[in-house]
């Protein structure tokens, strides 16, 4: 099992920037075989892919529009993926998840149904 802990949401003003942060523990695995991605949730709305990150720091962005705004790091020495959310926009209100999959890269996409182990999510919100 891996074990995903979100912090670091909150409420910020347009333009605004926040970092969240996914701690990853587990007793079992290697996590640099593990691959982070993170997602968001908006109300009434789907889940979607926004970027994922390797051990070895190669990221993917799911879209270019989130790769302007958003950039994903990774400390392996904490276990811990971070989100770098700058010039915050109302639409970016969501529910941020990290997710965990055993793979060595992310892949060209981010695809929900490939992570395995989630954490419970962090609330965003961007309003004046």
């Amino acid at each position: 099992q891996v074990q995903l802990v979100e912090s670091g949401g909150g409420m910020v003003q347009p333009g605004g920037s926040l970092r969240l942060s996914c701690a990853a523990s587990t007793s079992t695995y290697n996590l640099d075989y593990f691959v982070i991605a993170w997602f968001r949730q908006a109300p009434g709305k789907e889940r979607e892919a926004l970027s994922c990150i390797n051990s070895g720091g190669e990221s993917t962005y799911a879209a270019d529009s989130v790769k302007a705004r958003f950039t994903v790091s990774r400390d392996n020495a904490k276990h811990t993926v971070y989100l770098q959310m700058n010039s915050l926009k109302p639409e970016d209100t969501a529910d941020y998840y990290c997710a965990a999959t055993r793979a060595t890269v992310c892949g060209l996409e981010i695809k929900r149904r490939d992570y395995d182990y989630w954490g419970q999510g962090t609330q965003v919100t961007v309003s004046s």
